[in-house]
């Protein structure tokens, strides 16, 4: 499948309605957490602010899918010189700088009523999130900042490629090293530690974020496409 989705025009053809597809997909499942987590009974420890944990954890989550989709792309592209793969790096890479954003604010409105303050440089977790926000950030201007195309690609596949190590590091900080976040709560030995009254909207909103970023990516993949297109035709316009 994915070596059929390599070429452009199949690419084109296939996300013409696999976005919209995904986007409706996404909406129903965020909706439909949405519903579950603000039904949701308030946490013993935690109260009602249990509740930004539906939105907080699937940014993260999706932040880091979006990080790895950059890296996997930045790869191809990078070993195969394949511009479909570039392109789809370059789409990937605003999207997830805002999910990485939106994980970082609704993390710190989470941990002021839980740890008493808005930030804590001494969390592993925290720190490590905040570097995969500057990555985004770091190949964003790095892109931006280089006129040459080829050589502004390579070196944006470069740090993409360099930044993957954050992702383990951001896994397995709260193994690693002291850190105010609790451990593993669901992909662990004996079951989900969530009850199923707050496991059941987070999973619905992961998988809406996760949706919504599919749809997102192709969306803006095919505006990259189109785009390079342009350019194209506008130069051998210029040349005729």
């Amino acid at each position: 499948m994915f070596a059929a989705l390599a070429n452009p025009l199949r690419f084109m053809a296939f996300s013409r309605w696999a976005a919209p597809l995904l986007g409706a997909a996404a909406a129903v499942a965020i909706g439909v957490g949405l519903v579950f987590g603000l039904e949701a009974p308030p946490d013993y420890q935690q109260g009602q602010t249990v509740q930004i944990m539906f939105v907080h954890v699937p940014a993260a989550w999706t932040a880091m899918l979006a990080y790895a989709c950059l890296g996997a792309a930045s790869f191809v592209s990078l070993v195969f010189r394949h511009a479909l793969a570039d392109q789809a790096a370059k789409a990937a890479a605003p999207l997830g700088a805002a999910f990485t954003g939106l994980a970082l604010i609704t993390g710190s409105l989470w941990g002021r009523p839980m740890w008493g303050a808005w930030w804590v440089w001494g969390d592993a977790r925290l720190v490590s999130v905040l570097v995969l926000f500057l990555l985004f950030l770091g190949y964003l201007a790095l892109r931006a900042s280089i006129e040459d195309e080829a050589k502004s690609a390579r070196a944006g596949e470069i740090l993409a490629l360099i930044g993957l190590i954050n992702l383990p590091v951001i896994h397995f900080s709260v193994e690693w090293w002291n850190t105010l976040h609790q451990g593993e709560s669901i992909l662990r030995k004996g079951g989900p530690a969530l009850a199923p009254v707050y496991l059941l909207p987070l999973l619905l909103m992961g998988a809406g974020y996760s949706l919504a970023f599919g749809a997102l990516w192709l969306a803006r993949t095919r505006a990259e496409v189109w785009k390079r297109r342009a350019t194209s035709l506008a130069l051998q316009a210029a040349l005729a």
